[in-house]
């Protein structure tokens, strides 16, 4: 079953980022629940199973960020700088 999520549900996907959750799968008792995503750097949408994805902080409702998404969130950075860091590199040495 396809449910439409209106509105959307801000949430992070691990190894992919922050987005919004679309819709949601059900494919029955013997499976995990698929969040449909679009994450928001790349604007993909992704098919995310259930133990991928994490709500988000939430302040007023007391819920703190997940530390699962703090470690993503920084392994993600490092990634990105050691990225720029290499592109870098390689533009120094064809100039």
């Amino acid at each position: 079953m396809f449910t439409q999520l209106n509105p959307t549900i801000p949430v992070h996907v691990l190894g992919r980022g922050d987005g919004y959750a679309i819709g949601m799968i059900d494919y029955g008792q013997e499976h995990n629940l698929i969040w449909v995503t679009a994450i928001d750097e790349t604007g993909e949408i992704w098919c995310a199973p259930n133990a991928k994805v994490r709500l988000g902080r939430n302040w007023t409702m007391g819920r703190k960020e997940n530390p699962q998404v703090a470690a993503d969130k920084a392994a993600m950075k490092i990634e990105e700088e050691m990225t720029d860091a290499a592109c870098a590199c390689g533009k120094d040495i064809a100039s």
